[in-house]
């Protein structure tokens, strides 16, 4: 039976995104809606945005214009002078909110711009996400009144000069539809805590008092909230304190890893619902269960453009060759991957977000992320994925009955040729030789220029065992604590520097 059943007009049933679709002509329409929007600011007069929104192929126009940005090149030549405080620079107005992301790979803040029309466009995303709920079956429908657990970013946010600056979960709760403050906890008092310690600590005083039937949040945090609260009042399960809860939305990260460790907690099985919410906005969601992969949002408030994730269009560090092809939603393929470039109602225009998806389903337009361009490791043509890497975890552990929710890969020299070394988190009892052929041999199945290169130049693979709790610690060391920061499946450059002096520092024995 349909959890809903409401027959709407089709003007509203398009603005919620019910079935129908012409992925192209909604793309377009959203094109020409962001140009039109933000044709007087200064980027939209350089690139003279009024013209290109009325001709006919403004799509091709538009690609042509306007080159491509990665943040810091639209950062120094446009957003500095946003957070300076100038108006309609890239988007109308004044933008009074940043989302800060440092991504997985980088040290150094990024400032992301959030505007209301942003926000806006994310909550009917979201709206269209839960009624997508119809689609579920078997759903307990009593759950979805019950309370919401979003476990994010702090809402007290940082004052700039003339603007704040936060996580964008904290910036969505902070402004958050009075229609949604009954269902959201923690509750706005223990949402405004800054220190992530002292905010999960709260959460296990006030869970007994909340009746919780979703929550939404990274796997690993989540993770760690539940496991405090179990212990905290001597339970079995999370389900002794909160017998409604059915459902966790997820995202950021693969869910695989963490899945085996986190059904523990439980003593009956989630609805899990994928999405994809960057700090540049929300994307796709999983529209219907067992979906192998997510709905694009293709007609509110986000135009994406995709370019082939091959050698032909970046090079071995991951970054953009000149003129690389760029196609449209209507051009893609299915099972290839591409990385996504985004122009949003915030300004950011032509913009490489650094993930990398894959279509599943094109009629449909579902889509997974298969990595990152700065976490994908080829230092001699092994060509390895994060999503080849998740998955010879998940095979390895199954195999091996343990629980493996944290792991990095580093690339380094290994007798004049080059080896992979493997840092994996594991609290089970666990035989790392035995591991560390197993992932090897499944990634030789799962990828054969992994294993045309391991007979050649990646000579050997290196294994380390660690505690889950010293890839947390590295975390809080470098101020990454938080529903939305997630360590990275590939460590080079600063962060690896940090990675091998915190390790360095943590075996020196204690005196």
């Amino acid at each position: 039976m349909a959890l809903f059943d409401i027959k709407l007009p089709e003007t509203i049933r398009a603005r919620l995104g019910l079935p129908q679709n012409d992925f192209k002509r909604q793309q377009e329409r959203v094109l020409r809606k962001l140009l039109h929007k933000a044709r007087f600011t200064e980027f939209g007069q350089q690139y003279r945005f009024d013209e290109i929104a009325i001709r006919e192929n403004c799509v091709q126009l538009f690609q042509e214009k306007v080159p491509l940005f990665n943040y810091n090149k639209i950062y120094d030549a446009w957003w500095h002078r946003s957070l300076q405080g100038y108006p309609d620079v890239c988007w109308p107005g004044r933008i009074k909110y940043y989302a800060l992301s440092s991504g997985t790979s980088e040290a150094a803040s990024k400032y992301i711009p959030i505007t209301n029309d942003l926000l806006k466009g994310n909550r009917v995303v979201m709206m269209r996400q839960i009624l997508s709920l119809r689609n579920y079956s078997d759903i307990p429908v009593r759950s979805i009144g019950k309370g919401w657990l979003m476990l994010g970013g702090s809402t007290a946010l940082q004052k700039g000069a003339g603007y704040y600056a936060g996580d964008l979960s904290g910036i969505t709760a902070k402004k958050a539809p009075f229609w949604f403050q009954p269902f959201y906890k923690p509750g706005k008092k223990i949402a405004r805590q800054r220190n992530w310690n002292r905010k999960l600590r709260e959460i296990v005083k006030k869970a007994p008092e909340w009746d919780i039937g979703f929550i939404v949040g990274v796997p690993a945090w989540i993770q760690m909230c539940m496991e405090m609260i179990i212990e905290e009042y001597n339970l079995k399960t999370i389900h002794d304190i909160w017998p409604n809860l059915a459902f966790y939305v997820h995202g950021g990260v693969s869910f695989q890893p963490y899945k085996k460790s986190f059904e523990k907690l439980l003593a009956k099985p989630l609805t899990y619902i994928e999405t994809y919410l960057a700090s540049e906005g929300f994307f796709a969601y999983q529209d219907r269960q067992n979906a192998k992969g997510m709905r694009l949002v293709t007609n509110e408030h986000i135009f994406h453009e995709f370019i082939p994730f091959d050698e032909k269009n970046f090079d071995a560090n991951g970054d953009p060759v000149a003129n690389p092809q760029i196609l449209t939603v209507a051009e893609v393929e299915e099972h290839k991957d591409y990385v996504l470039v985004i122009s949003t109602s915030a300004g950011a225009w032509r913009y490489i977000v650094g993930d990398t998806i894959r279509f599943t389903h094109k009629q449909r337009c579902e889509i997974v992320i298969t990595g990152r361009t700065k976490h994908y490791l080829s230092l001699v043509g092994e060509h390895l994925s994060v999503e080849n890497m998740n998955k010879a975890i998940e095979f390895a552990s199954s195999d091996m009955n343990i629980s493996i929710p944290e792991f990095t890969v580093v690339g380094e020299p290994h007798e004049n040729l080059f080896a992979h070394h493997w840092y994996v988190a594991c609290d089970d009892a666990v035989n790392a030789e035995t591991l560390r052929f197993k992932i090897d041999d499944y990634l030789k199945q799962l990828n054969d220029d992994y294993a045309t290169e391991r007979g050649h130049a990646l000579k050997e693979i290196f294994l380390d065992v660690l505690p889950e709790k010293t890839f947390i610690q590295f975390m809080r060391s470098l101020g990454k604590i938080g529903g939305q920061h997630k360590f990275p499946r590939v460590l080079k450059g600063k962060m690896l520097e940090d990675w091998k002096l915190f390790l360095a520092n943590e075996l020196v024995p204690k005196q």
